[in-house]
């Protein structure tokens, strides 16, 4: 299925300069082409194939020999490709996910492993939502880049880069660089834009964030942390970044 996608959206749809036909250096996939070789199979450019159908039949051997992990290294590798195929890409890819059944998604251009559509829905419109600022949108980012990394995945510093997402927008709101996410709950508590309840449960999960065994004191044992922790405090300071943004300033 994965396969499908790469011939639906690339491979079928290369073009070429008038009398280069089948030039890989004349396509319009020669810049893709070159990001391969150059970072994801890690080999000499002089050793990219002449003709276009040879680099098809190079990458349909190597993706039906390689490992799982390997596939969806290659498959996030083709998504920062062309932005015109970017879109239809991760839709197709998606849509494949869920029929068979895979734990992974498509998210803002990275393969994560969420599966619920609402998950996918807060941390997209997060990152994307102009109304928050540069450092919040930043700060998801990070957050999806370090818990997604696969070969050193850093969830300690996922989280904390969620949780600087929420503190992010708190400042923005109070306009105060200085208050902390704890302050600026109360604050906006007292000035009625936040509901105690929704305030008390917020505080605690930054507590949970800054206590003696939290995630942003030296004590914390990095091996108690799994991918679930960082997944659900993405989702969560996405989905309450949204919530902020909706706050008139």
């Amino acid at each position: 299925s994965l396969w499908n996608a790469v011939l639906l959206v690339c491979i079928k749809n290369v073009g070429f300069q008038r009398y280069h036909h089948d030039e890989t250096a004349y396509s319009n996939l020669d810049d893709l082409v070159t990001a391969l070789w150059l970072h994801f199979f890690k080999q000499p450019l002089d050793q990219v194939p002449h003709y276009f159908h040879d680099v098809a039949e190079y990458l349909k051997s190597w993706f039906f020999n390689a490992q799982w992990f390997e596939v969806f290294d290659f498959e996030a590798c083709l998504n920062s490709g062309p932005d015109a195929a970017k879109d239809d890409f991760s839709s197709i890819c998606n849509a494949y996910f869920e029929r068979e059944n895979s734990a992974y998604r498509f998210v803002n251009g990275q393969l994560t492993e969420i599966t619920s559509k609402e998950e996918i829905d807060a941390v997209e419109f997060a990152i994307q939502d102009n109304r928050l600022n540069g450092g919040a949108r930043g700060h998801l980012r990070s957050a999806l880049s370090l818990m997604n990394d696969k070969e050193n995945p850093d969830f300690r510093n996922s989280i904390k880069e969620s949780i600087s997402s929420v503190e992010s927008v708190a400042r923005q709101l109070l306009n105060d660089e200085k208050a902390t996410l704890g302050q600026a709950l109360k604050l906006l508590e007292r000035r009625g834009d936040l509901h105690t309840a929704l305030k008390s449960a917020f505080s605690s999960l930054y507590g949970y964030t800054n206590d003696a065994d939290g995630i942003r004191h030296a004590l914390m044992d990095e091996s108690k942390l799994t991918k679930a922790d960082a997944r659900f405090m993405l989702v969560v300071c996405s989905a309450f970044t949204n919530y902020l943004s909706l706050i008139p300033i």
